[in-house]
């Protein structure tokens, strides 16, 4: 193919590659993988500069016919499909994007940029540690490239959180250690582990994980806050504005916030906080895979989780939950006359019996309600729910 001149004729040769009928992927991208120190075609991870998800379907269609001019057979059958990509792709797809070159290092345009930068590495090298990655169904992923793909579009926010499915994600991945963003096959510092030592070579070991952590792929937003790396994993999802503090804080992947929070306790995986809410030192939000019963925790805005307290129920907006105790599903609560009436007056959807007598409800049935407020009376050590009267306000100069 010759080289494109202008932006028309590449709109007139993604039409035609379109008249084909070639499958949409839901996201795509190329990944530079690395590879095990012992075996070779083992995966451990998969960097992805660019991550395309639902946009961008041109360079898609660009990057399906480099493949195909290139001699490979495209599977549009499949949930996904990768492959290795050669000097013939790169050349192809440097001819289709040339009308766009001149803003080749433009935010518009990155795609591009990595075609561009893949053609001057090519020159020296082959591009035996490079694919290319498209995933046209969300189902359970199949290859290290496509989890990590995922994880990407996640940790992005390009794709919202409990959205995909990363179901079998961690028999895909395998577990390496990790220093610094360089994972080792653990078979090879099995095997070199004398050699290492005696020669002080050995490397320092961060974490074994089958995911590396957040900020190894991930640049977050400017007043985004992580004052240490090990406690967000890959696939995380921090809003802007979000603070995560050293110490017992953690967000594990498929989990975080949706607005500026400030974290100090746990957000397990599948758990999401709202903008305005505050995890407090030690508290713990569990996870699908932990005491819910497989259903996910949603934290509301401006709500506050006190020191070393568990939440393993939803939560609206402006609750709080008191420092030391749990609100689980079976957690017996206790409720008021008067505290009731307010409390219903805050979420009119509760439908339940007025009484003359103090009621009690299982966390469930207080599930996803607004202004609660749950402490632990100290006389008698009964849990019990009263309407909050308290605003939680983050503070704005830290957010």
């Amino acid at each position: 193919m010759k080289k494109l001149q202008t932006v028309q004729e590449f709109k007139d040769f993604i039409a035609d590659i379109e008249s084909r009928n070639y499958k949409k992927p839901l996201g795509f991208g190329i990944a530079k993988i690395d590879r095990g120190q012992s075996n070779y075609d083992l995966i451990l991870q998969a960097n992805f500069p660019v991550v395309n998800w639902n946009e961008n379907f041109g360079s898609a269609f660009v990057f399906l016919e480099a493949l195909i001019q290139s001699g490979v057979e495209v599977d549009f059958s499949g949930s996904e499909f990768v492959s290795e990509i050669d000097r013939k792709f790169v050349k192809f797809a440097y001819k289709a994007f040339y009308p766009f070159l001149d803003s080749a290092t433009g935010e518009a345009h990155k795609n591009v940029q990595v075609i561009n930068i893949l053609k001057w590495i090519g020159k020296d090298i082959k591009l035996d540690d490079y694919r290319v990655v498209f995933i046209f169904e969300d189902e359970a992923p199949k290859s290290v490239e496509s989890v990590y793909l995922k994880l990407y579009a996640l940790s992005s926010g390009k794709a919202e959180l409990r959205s995909l499915n990363l179901n079998g994600a961690f028999g895909v991945l395998p577990n390496v250690a990790w220093s610094g963003r360089e994972p080792i096959e653990l078979d090879w510092l099995r095997a070199n582990e004398v050699e290492l030592k005696l020669l002080g070579e050995y490397p320092t070991i961060d974490s074994v994980d089958k995911f590396p952590r957040y900020l190894s792929h991930i640049i977050p937003s400017d007043n985004t806050r992580i004052l240490d790396s090990s406690k967000v994993r890959m696939g995380a999802q921090l809003a802007a504005g979000t603070t995560v503090m050293p110490g017992a804080s953690y967000i594990n992947f498929n989990a975080g916030t949706t607005g500026a929070v400030m974290v100090e306790g746990r957000i397990s995986s599948s758990a999401i906080v709202a903008k305005g809410s505050d995890v407090g030192g030690g508290a713990s939000i569990l996870g699908v895979l932990s005491g819910t019963n497989g259903n996910p925790v949603g934290i509301g805005e401006n709500t506050l989780l006190g020191a070393n307290s568990v939440t393993g129920i939803p939560l609206g907006d402006g609750c709080i939950v008191d420092a030391g105790i749990a609100i689980l599903e079976g957690t017996k609560i206790a409720i008021t006359p008067n505290q009731l009436k307010k409390i219903k007056e805050a979420n009119p959807d509760f439908l339940c019996e007025d009484s003359d007598e103090v009621q009690f409800f299982k966390g469930l049935d207080l599930a996803g309600m607004n202004g609660i407020h749950f402490r632990q009376n100290s006389t008698n050590g009964m849990i019990q729910a009263l309407r909050s009267q308290r605003e939680v306000v983050l503070n704005s100069e830290l957010h």
